[in-house]
């Protein structure tokens, strides 16, 4: 399953990058990375079996292990794509959050876009590394 970051704002060369890069590498399932402008811009085509996740301070807050069982039972169920969109300054509007499949949150604080993304990045190393049964999570 592809694991496909879709963010709006440009990361460029900074440490925020660094980290997200160092993240995604270590990830043994295939990652892409797509950027749009603040607005406009083309989404990238969304495909047959693609569960579409709106990083969302109104969404969802999972555990690391609760992330990493939803990955693996979409996997599981044949999903093709997960793919995680990381909004502009104002988020996601209405029609939007309800045409995702879900709303995942980092808590109710507000992040920053370079920060939310290499957040985003550790927690699907994470996630990944968890069911691979690798010791990099910590349970407890």
């Amino acid at each position: 399953m592809l694991l496909h970051i879709v963010a709006r704002g440009r990361i460029g060369r900074s440490p925020e990058a660094e980290l997200v890069d160092r993240y995604l590498k270590r990830i043994v399932w295939p990652t892409k990375v797509s950027e749009l402008p603040d607005t406009g811009g083309k989404i990238p085509l969304v495909g047959e079996q693609t569960k579409r996740i709106l990083l969302d301070e109104k969404g969802e807050t999972l555990s690391s292990t609760q992330f990493a069982q939803k990955l693996e039972r979409w996997r599981d169920d044949g999903v093709r794509e997960a793919r995680f969109m990381i909004g502009a300054a104002d988020g996601f509007d209405d029609a939007a959050r309800d045409e995702a499949d879900l709303l995942f949150s980092f808590g109710r604080a507000t992040w920053p876009h370079l920060l939310a993304r290499a957040m985003l990045a550790e927690q699907l190393f994470r996630a990944t590394s968890i069911l691979a049964n690798h010791p990099y999570h910590r349970e407890g």
